[in-house]
């Protein structure tokens, strides 16, 4: 079955189709049509399942059928946990709507807040936004929600590890009752069918992944040694396998930087990425593991969670 089947548009058709895909993903044919159908929708599904997709193209069928926005006003909104996932989301909606008349943006912490104030005034169709900032938006009454249609919660579980549950709870007071709801996890813990409860209303449930699953196309391994070894044994690692680009997590931001210094010093070319990076070192890091500038990227769990490498 093909995109064409899901009740998708030209427009989008041909985005889609302009960014290689030909097939939809599990989640893709499961959640499209719930959600052009205006339906409420609860995801299970993990990185890789292609769930953004899932939400955003029938996300902009139905804003390319609904009426214009309004100056300061939002018709759709997608809160995610990291800046850089942000980031990444709003990528995915320009690239999808290109064909279309409708407009996004992004907004997020770490860079200044006044030229984001000025481009919202002109109203925006898509906003992609993590928490904090957008509540400072909002209480600025730089952005509002009366014409809000849809809102997407992306990587659910990962905001309420991260205690943006408080942020989560105040925006939502924020919108109005009548809209459509989306929300997308890895999971559905305790946590997550609490927050449901005052979100969804009888949702199509979606779960394309058992729990703590691995992608099918992740080959593991498990090394086990002395605290002290790893750097060397991850050096050796890298350098006799050849690897060209390496994404290693760590549990501590000094952590990161220690190994990303010690990496250096071993002639491989590294950058560390953390939540005590301004925004400015953290794309850059990105951008240069990207582009294959720099070999390994040490992360802490900022970088758990969708980012398309």
């Amino acid at each position: 079955m093909g995109f064409t089947s899901l009740g998708l548009s030209a427009p989008i058709l041909k985005a889609v189709e302009e960014q290689g895909y030909s097939t939809p993903s599990p989640i893709q044919l499961q959640a499209i049509p719930a959600v052009i159908e205006g339906k409420d929708v609860m995801a299970a599904a993990q990185t890789g399942t292609g769930k953004t997709a899932g939400f955003t193209l029938p996300l902009l069928e139905r804003l390319s059928n609904g009426p214009k926005r309004k100056f300061n006003q939002v018709r759709a909104l997608v809160l995610t946990p990291t800046r850089e996932l942000a980031a990444q989301v709003h990528g995915s909606v320009e690239k999808y709507s290109k064909n279309l008349p409708l407009t996004s943006d992004v907004v997020f912490g770490g860079v200044k807040v006044n030229p984001q104030m000025q481009r919202l005034r002109r109203g925006v169709d898509v906003l992609v936004a993590t928490p904090g900032r957008l509540l400072d938006l909002a209480n600025q009454n730089a952005i509002k929600f009366d014409q809000l249609e849809i809102l997407v919660l992306d990587e659910a579980d990962r905001m309420l590890d991260m205690g943006f549950i408080h942020d989560i709870k105040k925006i939502l007071a924020k919108l109005h009752k009548n809209r459509q709801d989306l929300l997308f996890s890895a999971t559905f813990s305790d946590e997550i069918r609490q927050l449901a409860k005052g979100l969804v209303k009888d949702p199509v449930e979606i779960s394309v992944a058992k729990r703590n699953t691995t992608a099918e196309t992740v080959e593991q391994s498990v090394y086990v040694m002395d605290k002290g070894r790893k750097p060397k044994v991850l050096t050796k690692l890298i350098k006799d396998n050849d690897w060209k680009q390496v994404l290693v997590f760590s549990k501590t931001k000094h952590g990161a930087n220690r190994l990303a210094k010690t990496l250096e010093e071993k002639g491989v070319s590294a950058a560390a990425i953390h939540g005590n990076k301004s925004q400015g070192a953290r794309t850059k890091a990105l951008a240069n593991f990207k582009s294959g500038q720099v070999r390994v990227l040490v992360a802490t769990d900022i970088a758990a969670r969708g980012l398309d490498i």
